[in-house]
């Protein structure tokens, strides 16, 4: 029999990456912790984590128990908040792609807050991979990230496609423009987004066509770059979904890239697709207006 605080030890580990860090958060002495860990990996029958000397690493073992104790454990929250006849307080870990605009999700949560009853929201910001590791470790519930086509290794929910596209002043020569080729900015300067998905595909876009500019900054912060753009420090590419008054968003002729965004949910969560919380339907209304107009 596997006792419960054996699995919140479990839990906060994975959460905090490291046994030190989830003894404090847990209040034990970090021996206890580790004690705890070996009892439980020696009723499993199986290790859990791969040490190192900075970061734990869960074994496919661990990532398989991962979904079933953050099941079990809000379980157990439940139990204990009808016995006393409470109304749980669930929160809703939803993840979100370093390069979708943080300003969509704000003007969702600004729309469902009147809605939402009983339940908290957790934003947890990361890059597409880091995003599918929190997934697989259920650190978050779902993520509004890229959806790759053909993946399965999550339950996915498309939500809108978008194409990358030109971020250039409104006081630009070119930005009356439908389109602009990439030979038109050879003498313009430029900034680079770091975390971009396509940054290898758009420098390379760049260099064939013999376009190798001065780079006047480098971030990755898109509200930063949308905003430099919007001062007349240079121009960039990034997804279309960027808006900002005296910002133009011509495309960039011959590229062709585009990206699917929507809901990857983990294994503990699939439930969310049709049982969802308020926000989700918000969000799901806000692109399905989009599509329709």
């Amino acid at each position: 029999m596997i006792d419960r605080y054996l699995l919140r030890y479990f839990l906060a580990v994975v959460d905090c990456g490291s046994f030190s860090k989830a003894a404090k958060q847990l209040h034990v002495a970090q021996p206890t912790l580790s004690v705890g860990i070996a009892k439980l990996e020696r009723l499993l029958g199986a290790s859990l984590f791969q040490r190192s000397s900075k970061r734990v690493h869960l074994t496919e073992a661990g990532t398989r128990l991962s979904a079933h104790a953050r099941r079990i454990e809000s379980e157990f929250n439940e139990a204990e908040a009808a016995v006393r006849n409470l109304k749980p307080l669930r929160a809703l870990r939803l993840g979100v792609l370093a390069t979708y605009p943080m300003a969509h999700l704000a003007d969702a949560i600004r729309s469902d807050q009147r809605s939402r009853d009983g339940e908290r929201l957790q934003v947890v910001p990361g890059s597409e991979g880091e995003l599918a590791q929190r997934l697989t470790r259920g650190q978050i519930d779902l993520a509004l990230t890229i959806v790759r086509p053909g993946a399965d290794r999550f339950a996915a929910e498309p939500l809108f496609s978008e194409r990358y596209a030109l971020a250039v002043p409104s006081g630009h020569p070119l930005a009356g423009r439908i389109s602009i080729a990439a030979e038109d900015l050879a003498d313009n300067t430029m900034m680079v987004r770091r975390h971009c998905e396509v940054l290898q595909e758009t420098s390379r876009h760049f260099t064939e066509r013999g376009v190798r500019p001065f780079f006047a900054f480098r971030g990755t912060n898109d509200e930063q770059v949308l905003a430099l753009v919007q001062a007349g420090l240079g121009v960039t590419v990034m997804p279309a979904s960027y808006t900002l008054k005296g910002v133009a968003r011509p495309l960039l002729a011959g590229f062709d890239l585009k990206r699917d965004i929507g809901f990857l949910f983990a294994a503990h969560a699939e439930h969310l697709q049709h049982a969802s919380p308020s926000l989700l339907d918000t969000i799901r209304k806000r692109y399905a207006l989009r599509k329709r107009s």
